[in-house]
C-alpha cells in the first residue's frame, strides 16, 4: 500500500456514531495524515456504518462502494453497527475491505496506525498520547475521553460527548442492542475530561449523548446483569450536577433520553441553579400514540403515562421544547390504530417530530408479527405525520415572536445572515450587527418575524453578541450522511 498522506471519514447514523469517530479522526491528524472529503481520493478510507433501519444499511454499503469507485487502491476499513449485524454483506460487496465490528472497536486505532505508514513529517511520538479508560471498555481504543477536541466541520459550535453505550430494552423493532450491546456507563472523570477539552477547544455547548442515555450509572454498569449496587451510583442528573459544578459550561443538552427516565431528579438539575445553562429542549422517543401498538413494540409506558411525563417537563422546565420520535406502519398497526396515534400526537403540542417509516431488522420479534403493514401504507402514513410536524415547527417558531433569545450561531446563510438555535432549538437567522463573522457566537436576538423563506425559522435582530473564546484547532473533513430514509423524505433530521 502506498504511503497514506490523504484520509477520508464517513460518518452514518446517531450521535453515538459520531462523539465515537472522532478519536479516528484525530489520531490521523496527529500521525500527519490530511483528512479530506469522501468525494477526494485518498490512500486510507474510514466508514462508520449504521443498521437503524433498511436504508441506513443500504447507505452504508453504498459509502463503502463510493469509497472503492472514488480511491481503487485505498485501504478501505468498514466498521460501527451495520457491519457488526451483517459483515458478509460488505465482504460480498469489497473483497478487500477490512471489517471492524463493534466488538472489536477497542482494536480501531491500532488497525489505523498499522495502516499508516509514516511520512517524514509525521514520524516521531505522537503529539499527545492516548489515554485509556479504567474499568470500562472503550469503543475507540480507549479514547472515548478525547473526542471532543477535533469536532467535524458542521459541528464548530457543539461537541457531542459521549456517556454511556449500549441497551438491554430490546423493544420488537430493535436491532440495536444486538449491535451495541448491554448498558455501561462512562465514569464521571472520563466524562469531565472530555467536556473540559471541547470547552477548550473553543466549543460553546455540550450535548450528553448514549444509546440508553437515561441508565447512566457512573461507569460501575458491567456487561452482562446489573447489579443491585447500581441504585446508590451517580445518576444522569447527578452527572449533569457535576458538569455544571466543575466546568464553566455555556450550554448543555441531552441528546435522547427515554421518556421513563425523565425523574424529579432531572427535572430539577434541569430547573435548578443551572437552569441558564441547561437548556430548555427534550427529545423524549415516543414511537406511537396507541397503547396496542406501544404494548406490542415492547415500550415501557402507555400514551397516558408519556402525555403525563410531557406534562411534568412543562410544568418544571419554564418554555421547554419537547420533540418525539414517531414510527409509522408498526405490524398491527391498522388504520384505527393509526388515526388514534395521530390523534395523540397531534394533542400533545409537540415542538417537532422525527418521523421514520417502520424497517423490519432481520432477528428482531417484530418481523414474525401478523399485520405487517404494505409499505405504500406506510409511505402514506409518513406523509401525514411529517405534515404534523412541519405544522408542529411552525406553529414554536410563531410562538417566540417578539421574545428575545440566546441563539448559538453556526453557519452563514447565502444571503449574508448568520443561522443558529435559540435554547429551545429554534432555528434564528439574522444579520452580524457589525458584519464581523458570528460562527460559534452566542448572541441575544430579538425575534422579530417568520422568516418569509422558511416556515419554521425567525428572522431576528441581534442586540448582544458573545464572541467567547475563538479555537485555533484544526477541525477535520467528516462526511456525516443521516441515516434511516431522510433521501427519501420520510424523516425530518432536525
Amino acid at each position: 500500500m502506498s504511503v497514506v498522506r490523504r484520509a477520508s471519514i464517513v460518518n452514518l447514523g446517531c450521535k453515538v456514531n459520531q462523539s465515537e469517530i472522532e478519536a479516528a479522526g484525530r489520531l490521523l491528524r496527529e500521525r500527519g495524515v490530511e483528512l479530506v472529503g469522501d468525494r477526494m481520493p485518498a490512500e486510507l478510507v474510514l466508514v462508520n456504518t449504521c443498521t437503524v433501519t433498511g436504508v441506513a444499511d443500504q447507505k452504508s454499503r453504498q459509502a463503502v462502494r463510493r469509497a472503492r469507485r472514488v480511491s481503487p487502491d485505498a485501504a478501505i476499513v468498514a466498521t460501527g453497527c451495520s457491519v457488526q449485524v451483517a459483515p458478509e454483506a460488505f465482504a460480498a460487496i469489497d473483497a478487500g475491505v477490512r471489517l471492524v465490528d463493534n466488538g472489536a472497536k477497542a482494536a480501531l486505532l491500532d488497525e489505523l496506525a498499522s495502516l499508516i505508514d509514516l511520512p517524514e513529517r509525521a514520524a516521531g511520538p505522537l503529539r499527545r498520547p492516548l489515554p485509556t479508560l479504567s474499568g470500562v471498555e472503550s469503543d475507540l481504543g480507549g479514547a472515548i475521553d478525547g473526542v471532543a477536541d477535533d469536532r467535524t466541520v458542521a459541528d464548530r459550535t457543539r461537541a457531542f460527548v459521549k456517556v454511556q453505550d449500549g441497551c438491554s430494552f430490546h423493544c420488537t423493532y430493535c436491532i440495536i442492542p444486538r449491535a451495541r450491546g448491554p448498558e455501561r456507563s462512562l465514569t464521571p472523570t472520563v466524562v469531565l475530561t472530555d467536556v473540559r477539552r471541547a470547552l477548550a477547544a473553543g466549543h460553546r455547548e455540550i450535548v450528553l449523548t448514549g444509546i440508553n442515555i437515561g441508565t447512566y450509572d457512573g461507569g460501575w454498569s458491567e456487561r452482562g446483569a446489573r447489579g443491585s449496587h447500581v441504585r446508590s451510583t451517580l445518576t444522569l442528573a447527578g452527572l449533569v450536577r457535576r458538569i455544571l459544578a466543575e466546568t464553566d459550561v455555556e450550554r448543555i443538552r441531552l441528546s435522547s433520553i427515554e421518556p421513563q427516565h425523565v425523574d424529579d431528579r432531572l427535572l430539577e438539575t434541569w430547573a435548578g441553579p443551572g437552569a441558564g445553562r441547561c437548556l430548555p429542549h427534550l427529545h423524549l422517543p415516543l414511537q406511537s400514540g396507541d397503547d396496542g401498538v406501544l404494548r406490542r413494540m415492547g415500550r415501557r409506558y402507555d400514551s397516558t403515562a408519556y402525555a403525563a411525563i410531557v406534562e411534568r417537563a412543562r410544568a418544571a422546565i419554564p418554555g421547554v421544547a419537547v420533540h418525539a420520535d414517531v414510527i409509522v406502519g408498526f405490524p398491527t398497526e391498522d388504520d384505527a390504530a393509526f388515526q388514534r396515534s395521530r390523534t395523540f400526537i397531534r394533542g400533545l403540542d409537540l415542538a417537532g417530530l422525527h418521523v421514520f417509516r417502520y424497517s423490519a431488522r432481520p432477528g428482531t420479534p417484530a418481523t414474525r408479527m401478523a399485520g405487517q403493514v404494505p409499505d405504500v401504507e406506510r409511505r402514506a402514513r409518513a406523509a401525514e405525520i411529517l405534515a404534523l410536524a412541519a405544522e408542529a415547527r411552525a406553529r414554536t417558531a410563531a410562538s417566540r415572536i417578539g421574545e428575545d433569545a440566546s441563539v448559538l450561531f453556526e453557519t452563514r446563510l447565502p444571503d449574508g445572515r448568520w443561522l443558529g438555535h435559540a435554547e429551545d432549538h429554534v432555528p434564528v437567522a439574522a444579520l452580524s450587527p457589525d458584519g464581523r463573522p458570528l460562527d460559534n457566537a452566542i448572541g441575544r436576538v430579538a425575534l422579530d418575524r417568520i422568516d418569509l423563506n422558511v416556515a419554521d425559522r425567525i428572522d431576528g435582530r441581534v442586540l448582544h453578541v458573545d464572541r467567547g473564546r475563538r479555537s485555533s484547532v484544526a477541525l477535520p473533513i467528516t462526511a456525516t450522511i443521516e441515516a434511516g430514509a431522510a433521501s427519501e423524505g420520510d424523516t425530518h433530521v432536525e
